[in-house]
């Protein structure tokens, strides 16, 4: 009589651990899974347009900017200034290896021919999007509404640009913003997405 109680409760024992065990892994691997989902168009997009904030936070001052980016993977980047409007126009492109500085409002521009220097420019989410996939040091971490993407700029020289964040939110699956920190981890340049499309 003790020994088929205990052969029970040793069934029922394996049982609830069976039962435990599989909650655990259904719920981490849907965790895992819904991670992907959300930022995994981000991570692969082809070309976004969006509009943006720029704050952009130095030792003296901080100035803020509206900007139109537009980007076509292996075609072209363009960043056009709408605010402040003394520079409202400053049009800045980039394709086949060519910058270009324009001033729609002055009918000024100046090329600069194989220039190499853009991929530096931690303004542009596509940048931020390369970084994060050839770092070893990149991570990801989640909480109730958002993604947060973090990494390495790609050159370590400008003790200005160290660190770069991106924030996804969950629902839509859109980036918020992006921050660019400094050696000592504050926010040198923060870029509100008020608008985004990408594809």
């Amino acid at each position: 009589m003790k020994k088929s109680k205990l052969i029970i409760l040793i069934i029922l024992l394996i049982i609830l651990i069976l039962i435990f065990l599989i909650i655990f892994l259904l719920t981490n691997n849907k965790n895992i899974e819904t991670g992907n989902n959300d930022n995994n168009q981000i991570l692969n997009m082809n070309s976004y347009e969006a509009k943006i904030e720029v704050t952009v936070i130095s030792n003296k001052n901080t100035n803020k900017y509206k900007m139109i980016q537009q980007y076509k993977k292996d075609e072209y980047s363009i960043q056009e200034i709408e605010e402040p409007e003394n520079i409202r126009g400053v049009r800045i492109e980039y394709m086949n290896n060519t910058l270009s500085i324009k001033n729609t409002n002055l009918n000024l521009t100046n090329i600069y021919e194989n220039y190499k220097y853009i991929a530096e420019n931690n303004l542009f989410l596509n940048e931020f999007i390369d970084d994060y996939k050839n770092n070893k040091n990149s991570k990801q971490e989640e909480n109730e509404n958002e993604i947060i993407l973090t990494t390495d700029c790609k050159t370590q020289e400008n003790k200005y640009q160290i660190k770069k964040k991106l924030i996804i939110d969950k629902d839509t699956g859109k980036p918020k913003k992006l921050e660019v920190q400094d050696i000592n981890q504050n926010i040198t340049v923060y870029i509100l997405y008020n608008e985004i499309s990408y594809t």
